[in-house]
């Protein structure tokens, strides 16, 4: 591990500590052997002036998980600093009590919450404190001869502490171990099966010093072999097994998950262990985990269903065992599987969720084989690690992360996604909480999506591999599908039937009837493992009212609606329903340009705003109207309804 301090950039803080303190714990931040998603905390003391401009000791402790690689000044809590120091002299604080002091020691009550280390920060004497749960140093930890690997490695530039949740206790335990003793022999601390602490009088000592004691654990594991003892191996594709998986997750649940996995060689690697059972289970790197990850993995293996009844068995009997009768158990779905042959699952509410939980899963697995090549991981006992996972404290993160969307945790694929009515549905159904793929023969959808962090791949959806490559992609992405909705299509030159070209036929037919029909057959399978699987024909009121010159594009969409009620009474008894939507005069679209408008305006006698609202309602029909309706019908609310025809139209007279 290597020092990222650049004194060229540190020198333009010289004069403001927070700011200092910012950038050193961005550089923590960006090094994932030390932090991972919110982990680690940093503090710095200073003086500041208060309102009345009385200038005070506060320290500036890091907000409750935020995340070191992109935090701000705003992402620290400012404390008075002799309030802190003084809560260690209690002799016994609730963690309830702790938040609350610590909440009215504050100067800044719009200021985040501060880290739970916050006590310990402060009576640690020194003006820079960072802390870290550098993964060399913490599987060294978990060991059974941990304590004395880590006398042997660092000899007495660090003071060692047992196992203690952190919090109060932690600072307490602390304060007692050092209360007659000199800190200034100390480089650092090292908490068993936690992590490590370093301090100094300036921020770069106290940052590089981190980088030392973390260099010194990592050349330990290099010289007994451990950083090379880690498994590789191929790996097998079963996309709809997968698919399977995600949704027994999301049953056990109670609610739609994604899936992620993870087919590296390394993660097939571990996955193929002979005693990956033994070795998985044991426990996590850190307690800090567990929020993210549960206790333990699933194991995966022929019989997927059952092995994840039986894990939900398992947690229940695991919470009953430890349970002290007030607590509440949590779902029993696991928060990541161990599949032989293919690697690891990480299952989450959301994109985010499931990449916190794979970056976790990939230090955690390594961590694993260093540590059985160091003689045996073994990290806390159960008890520990049930009362760090139900504490008080992670329960509240817990709950102030339940609030989910409407969609949270479903899966949809869109075609004709870059623009117009397909763009917005990707938009309104990414709002409300579900994972979007979309589809477009255009090649820049990869950008237009790609950067609303959504997915987006250039398709011709006339093309069948290319189609069936976007839906394995699908798959391989978020673990299954649910929602689907046939939004890619053309409306042809006008053309009578008479003066018919036969490629205009065909094109029409090709792209707004046959596409749809094999993309929906490549679907069907996976939409069978979905959860509430839904899908959305997006036809056109062309179907119940055509005009003359628009044969090629009116059957086609008769021929889609046709297809459409059909599916709905064929794939009802998988529970799959079917829907569709008729819109008309959707004018905020690449095909309406303002020079159409106007002609087609002209030709009719009226101003192009007459011509926008020409319906019964006397309103202007929107592709973002059009969304709305489709993230309804994909929702609860259409729950028990399947092949409907529903307009969206203003109220088209000939319609009616």
């Amino acid at each position: 591990m290597k020092s990222l301090w650049n004194d060229n950039v540190a020198k333009t803080f010289t004069n403001d500590p927070l700011q200092l303190r910012v950038y050193t714990s961005r550089l923590l931040g960006q090094e994932p052997g030390l932090i991972l998603h919110g982990g680690g905390n940093t503090s710095v003391k200073a003086r500041a002036k208060n309102f009345f401009g009385d200038s005070e000791e506060i320290i500036f402790v890091k907000g409750s998980g935020y995340d070191l690689s992109k935090i701000h000044a705003k992402g620290f809590a400012p404390l008075r600093l002799e309030e802190l120091k003084r809560m260690v002299t209690l002799e016994r604080l609730t963690d309830t009590d702790m938040v609350r002091l610590q909440r009215l020691a504050m100067t800044d009550p719009t200021a985040p919450n501060p880290s739970i280390e916050a006590i310990l920060h402060a009576n640690i004497p020194f003006k820079y404190v960072d802390h870290t749960h550098a993964d060399a140093v913490v599987t060294i930890t978990n060991n059974k001869n941990g304590e004395a690997l880590i006398r042997e490695l660092y000899k007495d530039r660090v003071l060692i502490v047992p196992y203690i949740k952190p919090g109060f206790r932690l600072a307490k335990k602390i304060d007692e171990m050092t209360r007659n003793g000199d800190w200034n022999k100390f480089q650092g601390m090292i908490l068993m099966h936690h992590g490590v602490f370093t301090f100094a009088d300036d921020a770069q000592t106290s940052y590089e010093r981190m980088i030392y004691l973390v260099s010194l654990a990592e050349d330990y594991l290099q010289k007994q072999g451990a950083l090379d003892n880690i498994a590789k191996a191929d790996s097998k594709e079963d996309l709809l097994t997968l698919s399977r998986i995600r949704r027994y997750i999301s049953l056990e649940k109670g609610s739609a998950m994604l899936a992620k996995l993870d087919k590296s060689p390394e993660a097939c690697g571990f996955a193929g262990l002979s005693n990956v059972e033994s070795i998985a289970t044991r426990g996590p790197i850190t307690s800090d985990h567990l929020i993210h990850t549960k206790a333990v993995p699933v194991i995966l293996g022929k019989n997927v269903e059952q092995e994840i009844t039986d894990y939900s068995s398992s947690y229940k009997a695991y919470f009953d065992r430890n349970t002290d009768g007030h607590l509440t158990c949590h779902d029993l779905a696991p928060r990541w599987g161990i599949w032989p042959q293919h690697g690891t699952i990480a299952f989450g509410r959301s994109v985010k969720d499931t990449t916190v939980v794979s970056d976790i899963i990939h230090h955690t697995i390594r961590a694993i084989q260093w540590g059985e090549a160091i003689g045996g991981w073994k990290p806390l006992s159960e008890k520990q690690i049930f009362d760090m996972e139900y504490w008080e404290l992670q329960q509240a993160k817990l709950r102030k992360d339940s609030i989910s969307s409407e969609l949270q945790g479903k899966v949809a694929l869109i075609t004709g996604a870059a623009s117009g009515i397909g763009l917005a549905c990707t938009e309104m159904l990414h709002e409300q909480g579900a994972a979007v793929v979309g589809l477009d023969i255009n090649p820049e959808i990869t950008q237009i999506l790609n950067q609303q962090d959504m997915v987006g791949a250039h398709c011709d959806i006339t093309d069948n591999r290319a189609v069936k490559k976007a839906v394995k992609m699908t798959i391989r992405c978020f673990g299954g599908l649910d929602i689907l909705i046939l939004n890619a299509g053309i409306f042809p030159d006008s053309q009578r039937i008479e003066d018919m070209d036969e490629k205009t036929w065909e094109r029409s037919m090709e792209i707004n009837l046959s596409s749809n029909q094999r993309l929906l057959k490549i679907c069907i399978p996976y939409l069978r493992q979905g959860m509430d699987a839904t899908v959305v024909f997006i036809s056109s009121k062309n179907v119940s009212a055509p005009g003359p010159g628009a044969a090629a594009y009116s059957v086609a969409k008769a021929g889609q609606t046709q297809l459409a009620r059909i599916a709905a009474l064929e794939l009802g008894c998988d529970g799959i329903r079917v829907n569709i939507v008729h819109p008309n005069a959707v004018y905020d679209t690449a095909l309406w340009t303002p020079e159409v408008l106007e002609s087609r305006a002209c030709e009719y006698g009226c101003t192009v705003e007459e011509y926008k609202t020409n319906n019964c309602l006397k309103t202007e029909v929107s592709s973002k109207d059009v969304a709305t309706l489709v993230c309804a019908m994909v929702g609860p609310a259409f729950a028990k309804t399947t092949g409907a025809q529903i307009p969206i139209d203003g109220g088209n007279v000939r319609v009616i």
